[in-house]
């Protein structure tokens, strides 16, 4: 189902040669993967702040010991590690305490998952990364450590993936603001909340910028050192059609501490009056920008002085970091009392278009200044939706308990974490699952038996 047939090459023609589109893909990621060099980063450091004290660096660079087999324990019951675990034990311990290399262990595959149905693009397609379980075990328990201090380190406006915080939280924020977006009809400056997609991000991140970000927070260069040995020392090929494709030198990432570089940058020019931010209510804290993993909301006055220190902002950052906005998956949400000059402007200055569903860019129904009902009716279309595109395949009574309960009753749990749905509206989307369940085919009522 995944074989690849046919790719589109640079100058926009195709091939079908086995070889010639191994050798595309190939050039594809040595260029996606290949440093631009790391320019001053002296201004931006400014905005980072040292967090992990000396008892944290002491915890974070005792000897490991137990580290690896919790690590082992933490990976999934499929993985093979050998049948002896003594010979693992010691290989980690090796890399982790004895600054032993990995040698030829640290290489991946890369395999391409079609995103749609036959692409001949190469964005078209989800790189997943397979390496070895060694490897897999050594990052596992530096990650399992780090991850005990990152908290304090990682600005408040990163709600994902950091102990203690919900990706919720964030997006309940951003949906007042965008409320208050659009209940505001009068005063003389409009606002506007720019939502940016990054383009590969997990996929662009300078090692050296990443080096001087950690060493400014705090942590010790012999931890430094270990992870960048772990990330800079892997090798890469591309798996085309069951073949191993010739390798290269492959940049993964720590993605929030590479995040905080864009933290830091919206903090000092917070700090030095260039962004005003947002705020939900006249004595409400301004808010600057949202981080929910590699996508994040900038919020700030809709005028052509704004969008110009916001661009300003975003340019340094990529030429630090190696983070590139894609602008044709960004978007722009308007306060009501914006004047279409200032948003015709804005838009040719940042090249993103503009929306009036921001919602649906958070996963979210528009609930704002709708009857309640029919503000969810995208939950009730999704449900459908899944449910006709399951109902052509043969299902067994087993098969449709599973799909109701790991993926019909899943759709509504993310609103339902930020929005109290109408039970009459809980009602009628248990009315579908139920009809599902019992239905003999799509649009083919069955006999509803009730247990007495």
């Amino acid at each position: 189902m995944n074989t690849i047939s046919r790719l589109q090459l640079d100058d926009g023609g195709e091939t079908i040669d086995e070889r010639e589109i191994a050798e595309t893909a190939t050039f594809y990621f040595q260029k996606l993967f290949t440093s631009n060099r790391v320019r001053d980063l002296s201004y931006l450091l400014q905005g980072i702040k040292k967090n992990i004290s000396l008892d944290k660096n002491v915890v974070l660079l005792a000897a490991y010991t137990e580290d690896v087999f919790s690590a082992l324990k933490g990976m999934g019951a499929t993985k093979a590690p050998g049948p002896d675990g003594k010979g693992v034990t010691n290989f980690c311990l090796g890399i982790l305490n004895k600054n032993q290399n990995f040698g030829q262990l640290n290489s991946i595959n890369i395999v391409l998952i079609p995103k749609i149905q036959n692409p001949i693009n190469l964005a078209n397609f989800r790189p997943s990364s397979l390496c070895t379980v060694l490897y897999r075990i050594v990052i596992k328990a530096i990650a399992n450590r780090v991850q005990e201090v990152i908290g304090g380190c990682i600005d408040v406006a990163q709600s994902a993936f950091v102990p203690g915080r919900l990706i919720s939280d964030n997006v309940l924020i951003a949906y007042e603001i965008l409320h208050t977006f659009q209940k505001k009809h009068t005063g003389k400056k409009g606002y506007m909340a720019v939502k940016l997609d990054m383009n590969k991000a997990y996929d662009r991140v300078e090692w050296g910028f990443l080096k001087e970000v950690m060493l400014r927070m705090g942590f010790q260069e012999e931890l430094v050192r270990l992870i960048l040995k772990c990330i800079s020392t892997t090798s890469f090929a591309i798996n085309i059609n069951g073949k191993r494709g010739r390798g290269d030198s492959l940049s993964p990432f720590l993605f929030l501490l590479c995040s905080e570089g864009l933290s830091a940058l919206m903090r000092l020019a917070k700090e030095e009056g260039l962004i005003k931010g947002a705020k939900t209510s006249k004595r409400g804290t301004t808010i600057s920008h949202l981080l929910f993993v590699d996508d994040c909301i900038l919020f700030g006055e809709a005028t052509k002085e704004g969008t110009g220190k916001l661009k300003g902002i975003l340019k340094e950052y990529e030429k630090c970091s190696g983070q590139c906005v894609n602008f044709n998956k960004s978007t722009i949400f308007y306060s009501s009392n914006t004047p279409e000059v200032n948003k015709r402007e804005i838009s040719s200055i940042l090249g993103v278009r503009s929306s009036t569903e921001m919602e649906k860019y958070l996963g979210l129904p528009n609930v704002i200044g709708r009857r309640r009902n029919e503000s969810f009716q995208n939950l009730k279309e999704k449900l459908q939706l899944r449910i006709k595109g399951w109902s052509n395949k043969f299902l067994s009574q087993g098969g449709k308990e599973v799909f109701i309960k790991s993926v019909l009753q899943a759709i509504p749990t993310y609103a339902m974490s930020c929005f109290l749905l109408p039970s009459s509206f809980c009602e009628e989307l248990e009315r579908i699952i139920v009809n599902f369940w019992w239905q003999k085919a799509y649009g083919k009522k069955g006999i509803h038996w009730q247990h007495m």
